[in-house]
């Protein structure tokens, strides 16, 4: 079974003092665009391939869709919650690695058997850089 990638929208995108700020939904599409390439080429020393990507959104990046390769997920609520029941319910028998700065949500999923990384995993090198 495919390794299962959780992203925290809200938390990547607000890694990156880029004017995001003034656009979260256009921010979060941006970010769900350059996701599509690790779902097949996997992420280097983290996660081999293929894997299925989730990225999590929240608030007013509620509304972006899902494209091939990334799977979005709108939480209703808070995003770390949402994150926190897509690791109990989708990661028990796989490895899932989820991608936030959050030290509460890290240790909240952690908690749950899943590994966490920072931010620069997907975005801030190659082909998953943030647009300036």
């Amino acid at each position: 079974m495919d390794s299962l990638v959780i992203v925290d929208a809200a938390n990547v995108v607000g890694s990156v003092p880029d004017g995001w700020w003034r656009d979260r939904h256009g921010a979060a599409e941006r970010l769900r665009d350059a996701l599509p390439g690790y779902a097949t080429e996997g992420l280097p020393g983290l996660v081999p391939p293929p894997l299925e990507l989730v990225l999590v959104v929240e608030g007013a990046a509620r509304g972006v869709e899902s494209v091939e390769g990334v799977r979005v997920v709108a939480a209703t609520g808070s995003g770390d919650d949402r994150i926190v029941q897509l690791v109990a319910d989708e990661a028990a028998d796989r490895d899932c690695l989820v991608v936030t700065a959050d030290r509460e949500l890290r240790d909240r999923v952690q908690a749950l058997g899943a590994r966490v990384t920072g931010p620069r995993a997907v975005w801030g090198r190659g082909r998953g850089a943030s647009p300036a």
